[in-house]
């Protein structure tokens, strides 16, 4: 599949679909073969969003870890235990809630039988924007909660402080609102057990921030 333009539309628009859970079935699978950077040629595979079409509140994370890329989805590994266990203290239903990353393939380093995560830069997270606007435009979230540097990055469209902006509420174009917090996968890498139970309560206190203001 050769490297589409930025102008070009998605298949769901292409072909009029109007039913959003079938333009999403049809973004994923138009997704599978993308070639907009190089992050595929060391990738399983595409790891899309999931969740329902019609969702009020949007997760979006960074990229893929080494679990999604074998598994295909998102959020599966030792950080989505961590977003589990945060929206669980949230009140927060997941089957509800648009799960997403901002760049949908596993960038990393093989290193003998390992594969090493490297952070997604700047040329590849804005290749891989086109399939978040169009997730945007599906789902129509009236909240984007974007965990971490690159998905702020992505969602805002433009560089983020977490700690200067965490924990507030602010505009998107359209009737969206946007919040921006930490990676959940930040938490396992805090040594000490207060730090780690600290940052899992700020966490938990931005997802119902988050989760109120989409209702």
């Amino acid at each position: 599949m050769p490297h589409k333009p930025e102008d070009e539309l998605p298949l769901f628009r292409e072909k009029r679909v109007n039913d959003p859970t079938k333009a999403l079935k049809l973004l994923a699978a138009e997704a599978r073969d993308c070639t907009r950077c190089d992050l595929y040629k060391n990738a399983t595979q595409t790891v899309f969003g999931e969740g329902p079409a019609d969702a009020a509140l949007m997760l979006v994370g960074e990229q893929p870890g080494d679990q999604e890329d074998l598994a295909g989805l998102p959020f599966v590994g030792p950080a989505g235990k961590v977003l589990d266990r945060a929206l669980e203290a949230a009140e927060i239903d997941r089957t509800a809630v648009y799960v997403t990353n901002a760049v949908k393939h596993f960038k990393n380093e093989p290193r003998g039988k390992r594969r090493i995560h490297k952070k997604p830069d700047t040329s590849e997270i804005d290749a891989c924007r086109w399939w978040l606007e169009n997730e945007f435009e599906v789902v129509q979230p009236r909240v984007v909660v974007a965990l971490g540097a690159t998905a702020a990055r992505a969602v805002m469209g433009k560089p983020m402080t977490i700690n200067a902006n965490r924990g507030r509420l602010m505009t998107l174009p359209g009737d969206a609102q946007a919040l921006v917090t930490v990676h959940p996968s930040y938490l396992l890498r805090l040594r000490e057990e207060r730090d780690k139970r600290r940052e899992f309560d700020l966490l938990v206190k931005d997802l119902r921030l988050a989760a109120k203001a989409a209702q």
